[in-house]
């Protein structure tokens, strides 16, 4: 006879969101069951933390190549690349801990591991166990994107997920897509020593300000990078050496790359597979057939079920997947509603300069506001730390409303993944641009950054009106 479990919360998927929901839950005191399913996305062993390590050797390299400009001899790395890939591995077993199965069955979360799929709307089959959970959550993730290009499946490619179990120098490395992704890894590669193209159908950090943008884009293809927009591949031609990337650029020219090795950096898609969503009631958008139709509190077209992080369409951050969490905590286990607002979540790319923003960018502050808003820029050519440190390539700015609300903020320079925190804070709990004067930063610190935004607003606001008063009436005193 099958057993039958009736916890509190069952989640279907043991990644970051699944994992976050789930240590959430048991801290509330709710009885979890996480299934892990097994999926791609759901490892430690791809995703930003690899990214992370090996964008942290590639930075070693680049360091030692221009060691002069700090009175020092620019050195020639010899680039041992089985070396970064178990300086990768090490980087992941030592984080890995955190998340491992024994843990969080310390936690009290009942852990399976094994495909699961639905029986009906309110059940999970799983093995020889029958789940009746109170609510379930679809946490299942996400795989990158194959696009339909001619020949690709008779040429050996990499993914996003694949790449960091290679332990070879790629010679010359074409990346298929020029988003966050796609560019952090050109970066990486190209100052490990790779020669890097990159391929973009359309405007290359699309999702990023594009005045932040353009520093980044600028320092890749100073260190070399080649970046092709609005060029369309038509057909990879397998050869017995390397591969051939057919391309059309965007005025109808045609041109053939020689590739070593191809990586495919085009996006992710939700995992559903396997899932038997329909025997749930569970249908999908009709205008996305690879998402789920989604209701309030990201709940699906069953009102049992809900679903969190890649799953749900939201971007593949840790961010984004605790905010999701948090939005399905209060609706399935408390039925409280938390508002959805991912425009409180940055958005950051780890290239160098890294590249951060958070709500509102300049361009569409000015489709919806058209002049009822303010840009206030300051440059970290101007942040002493960042001159110290020969980092002073870029900029911060943030758009506010007339009386110094901040409707967002977008940061190209060194640590803007870090800095960018502040001003969500800030946005979050209603404090204005000229209110972070009382912020006290470390001298010399980014965080300096801070105080030049600050005085940049004033200057551009002139004194205030009472000030102006009480200094004539000073004057009149003795």
């Amino acid at each position: 006879m099958a057993d039958i479990l009736k916890p509190d919360l069952c989640i279907l998927g043991a990644g970051a969101p699944g994992i976050a929901l789930a240590i959430a839950a048991r801290e509330h005191g709710a009885s979890v069951v996480l299934i892990d399913l097994g999926m791609p996305g759901d490892s430690l062993k791809s995703g930003p933390v690899p990214a992370a390590a090996l964008a942290a050797a590639a930075a070693t390299a680049h360091n030692l190549r221009n060691a002069a400009a700090f009175g020092m001899t620019n050195g020639d790395p010899k680039v041992n690349f089985r070396g970064v890939h178990e300086f990768i591995r090490s980087t992941i077993a030592a984080i890995a801990p955190r998340d491992a199965a024994e843990r969080l069955r310390a936690l009290g979360i009942e852990m399976i591991v094994a495909p699961a799929a639905f029986i009906d709307k309110r059940t999970i089959k799983t093995g020889e166990t029958l789940i009746r959970a109170r609510r379930f959550v679809i946490a299942s993730g996400s795989s990158p994107v194959v696009p339909a290009i001619k020949n690709l499946g008779d040429v050996p490619f990499f993914t996003t997920d694949t790449i960091f179990a290679n332990a070879y120098k790629l010679s010359h490395l074409v990346i298929l897509g020029g988003g966050a992704l796609g560019l952090e890894f050109a970066q990486s590669y190209r100052r490990l020593g790779c020669d890097v193209t990159v391929l973009e159908a359309g405007s290359t950090l699309a999702e990023v300000d594009a005045e932040a943008a353009d520093i980044a884009l600028r320092r890749l293809r100073e260190e070399g990078v080649i970046i092709h927009e609005r060029s369309q591949v038509t057909e990879m031609v397998p050869r017995s050496q390397g591969i051939g990337v057919m391309i059309r650029h965007e005025d109808g020219t045609e041109a053939t790359l020689d590739a070593s090795h191809i990586l495919l950096a085009l996006g992710r898609t939700p995992n559903f597979g396997g899932l038997a969503l329909d025997k749930a009631g569970i249908r999908f958008d009709k205008i996305r057939d690879d998402r789920l139709l989604l209701r309030p509190k990201l709940l699906t077209s069953n009102g049992r079920v809900h679903v969190i992080g890649e799953a749900a369409g939201s971007p593949p951050s840790l961010p984004a997947a605790q905010h999701d969490a948090s939005v399905v905590l209060e609706s399935a286990l408390f039925n409280r509603t938390i508002k959805r607002a991912q425009t409180d979540i940055p958005v950051t790319v780890f290239t160098d300069p890294q590249l951060a923003q958070i709500g509102l960018t300049e361009a569409a502050a000015k489709l919806r506001l058209k002049s009822a808003y303010k840009v206030i820029r300051a440059s970290f050519a101007e942040n002493d730390r960042a001159v110290a440190t020969r980092r002073s390539a870029g900029i911060a700015k943030i758009i506010t409303d007339r009386h110094g609300a901040i409707l967002g903020a977008a940061i190209a320079g060194p640590e803007a993944g870090e800095l960018i925190a502040f001003f969500g804070l800030a946005m979050r709990h209603g404090i204005k641009l000229p209110d972070l004067a009382d912020a006290v930063a470390p001298y010399p610190s980014f965080a300096g950054i801070v105080a030049q935004l600050v005085q940049a607003w004033r200057q551009q606001a002139g004194a205030e009106p009472w000030r102006q008063r009480r200094l004539a009436l000073v004057r009149r005193l003795p």
